[in-house]
């Protein structure tokens, strides 16, 4: 199917449950974009702040910018005039940094604590003790210019269903626990961002409110092979 036909048929599988689509386009053209975009997609992903900077300055300015890799401190500044959704706050520091540029720039920006679930030692996040530190901390009460709309995680890279459904079900018993004890006044905490595209369906079925989908929109990635003379 086309680049428009996936985002169709998303569309029809996701709002009617109201769950957001984040067309994850990383490494994607411009052309790719603009036929989602064309489609009414309207909210798109980047893992790298260069490559998310170069399609802010091209695309559409009604086109709602979400992060979804690591962050590093000193990138904060380049996409803090405009980014809409950083997804992956793993440090207080990180948070801060935010907090500085988003005052620079008028503005509050909202943010997704990022939560270790996965037994991955790659993957990044804070573990559950460290959120509840972090929410506690004299540090966050400080900052006035970023909003916590909630967490995101990232399973294992497992084919046991089993193993991604716990981890995405403690993920999603956890929101309910910080919304109660920290934001159970602040309507805006409502977000659950979990599920790629091999394990959307999951994520759905445990409660995320964004999934983060990249080759189920824009297809595989192409890898050429190229013959030895």
């Amino acid at each position: 199917m086309s680049i428009a036909e996936n985002i169709k048929s998303l569309k029809n599988e996701l709002e009617s449950i109201q769950v957001k689509l984040v067309a994850v386009s990383k490494t994607k053209p411009i052309a790719d974009i603009l036929e989602a975009y064309d489609a009414g997609q309207r909210v798109f992903g980047e893992n790298q702040v260069q490559e998310l900077v170069e399609k802010y300055e091209q695309l559409p300015k009604d086109i709602e910018w979400h992060l979804v890799g690591h962050l590093q401190t000193n990138k904060v500044k380049y996409i803090a005039p405009f980014i809409t959704l950083i997804e992956s706050v793993d440090s207080i520091k990180l948070l801060q940094e935010i907090n500085k540029q988003a005052v620079k720039n008028k503005r509050v920006i909202d943010c997704l604590l990022q939560v270790y679930i996965a037994d991955e030692e790659t993957k990044f996040g804070l573990g559950f003790d460290e959120v509840i530190e972090l929410l506690r901390s004299a540090e966050f009460t400080e900052l006035k210019n970023i909003r916590i709309r909630g967490l995101m995680g990232i399973a294992t890279n497992t084919e046991s269903e089993k193993q991604i459904k716990d981890e995405f079900y403690e993920l999603d018993t956890f929101f309910d626990g910080i919304k109660q004890s920290y934001f159970r006044k602040e309507d805006s905490f409502d977000e659950l961002s979990m599920g790629m595209s091999s394990d959307y369906k999951i994520a759905i079925e445990t409660g995320a409110t964004i999934v983060r989908l990249g080759s189920t929109v824009f297809g595989q990635r192409v890898i050429k092979h190229f013959k030895n003379n």
